[in-house]
């Protein structure tokens, strides 16, 4: 058997899929693990360390080497702007990354922007020559439009239920997001064989159609 390989897993929904893409690849994670509480779960009947991580945590682990691979979202990674290697589109946690307003909303002088994505926000905003103010908000953003706060938000759209819910229209799409896997460089090259195997494990899958 090679070396375990680190794994930071993102906790939440991204996690439920990413466990079933692991268990059609052949790599059995326990059902058990899917409930655990525990932030480290040593896993050497499939030669793996989870490290259960927050979303936005995964490149920053997977960047400084304490894991030697990891699943993120396409926003996160383009939010962060971490040194990693982007080894495969997983496939999985398919929604998109979108500008977002109130069907009344006009272009004026002075826009303000809420987000939970400040980096993408302000190269796209540059790249479309609007000047704007961005302002950093961590949950709620449908609210910022409803109360004044801002005249449009970027975040994440899955199905639109939130937004039509709250009065809000889709202005315009950014990019596509799904799942990565992501490696650390060194890792790579130091464990090529184990995470090449997991990688060609999980392609085989996704090229069969095996998606969630």
């Amino acid at each position: 058997m090679g070396e375990i390989i680190k794994v930071a897993m993102p906790k939440g929904r991204i996690y439920k899929k990413a466990a079933e893409l692991f268990r059609a690849a052949g790599l059995q994670i326990p059902v058990d693990v899917d409930e655990s509480r525990k932030l480290v779960i040593s896993l050497p009947e499939i030669g793996m360390e989870f490290i259960m991580a927050k979303p936005v945590d995964v490149p920053t682990y997977v960047e400084y080497g304490v894991a030697d691979i990891g699943i993120v979202g396409k926003d996160v990674l383009m939010e962060e702007n971490r040194d990693v290697y982007e080894l495969l589109d997983l496939g999985i946690a398919r929604c998109r990354m979108s500008v977002i307003a109130l069907p009344d909303w006009e272009p004026g002088i002075h826009q303000r922007v809420a987000t939970k994505y400040p980096n993408v926000a302000s190269q796209y905003f540059r790249e479309q020559g609007q000047q704007v103010e961005v302002i950093k908000l961590n949950g709620s953003i449908e609210l910022a439009p409803l109360i004044g706060l801002a005249d449009r938000i970027v975040d994440m759209v899955e199905t639109g239920q939130t937004l039509r819910e709250n009065g809000l229209v889709e202005m315009e799409s950014i990019f596509e997001i799904t799942s990565r896997l992501v490696a650390n460089r060194v890792s790579y090259r130091m464990k090529n064989a184990e995470i090449q195997a997991v990688c060609d494990a999980l392609s085989r899958v996704i090229q069969g159609g095996v998606q969630g």
